[in-house]
């Protein structure tokens, strides 16, 4: 049995992801940890690494280092920013009436954009900027038909144009329309 005398510890022990230690004297904060190494290390404590895992807190610049209790030394990983999504804070305060005659004149101007823009059927030089998707509905057997009497794509291609042409001329005189919305 013999006698021991205990002091308080007051040191506290900081590691590395190497696994390499070092013994620092409190009082100390977080600041006097990080003030050696680069930005993007941070100082967790091990308890919560326990309990939290990868989402631990990490330690505050001015947080006070307690005696006897163990750290790790961290160097984050650096994510890229996301992107910022813009959207639109707007507070609508007006009745459910404005606001579906407002969803109305939008409609009413994007399908006039389309009408405008599918006008022209972007047969130009193919640069992409005067191009313009539409959407057909063709039965099978006139797409194979059709792929089967052309030499090459741009054979095909045109076909299909010609086509939209003729039910976009038809559906001007009352028949329904190629185009979907």
């Amino acid at each position: 049995m013999g006698n021991g005398i205990g002091g308080s510890k007051k040191k506290a022990k900081i590691m590395k992801v190497n696994g390499e230690t070092f013994k620092l004297k409190v009082p100390a904060t977080a600041t006097d940890v990080l003030k050696d190494y680069p930005a993007g290390y941070v100082l967790l404590e091990s308890k919560t690494v326990k309990r939290y895992g990868v989402r631990a807190p990490e330690l505050e610049p001015g947080e006070e280092i307690r005696p006897g209790k163990t750290y790790f030394l961290l160097e984050m990983p650096k994510f890229p920013e996301p992107r910022t999504r813009r959207s639109r804070s707007v507070v609508y305060r007006s009745g459910a009436e404005e606001r579906l005659d407002g969803l109305m004149l939008r409609r009413q101007k994007s399908s006039a954009l389309e009408m405008v823009s599918g006008s022209g059927l972007g047969l130009g030089s193919g640069t992409g900027s005067d191009s313009v998707r539409v959407r057909l509905r063709i039965p099978k057997a006139q797409m194979v038909k059709m792929m089967r009497e052309s030499k090459d794509e741009g054979e095909v291609t045109e076909r299909i144009v010609d086509l939209c042409l003729q039910k976009s001329r038809s559906s001007n005189n009352g028949s329904q329309s190629v185009f979907s919305h």
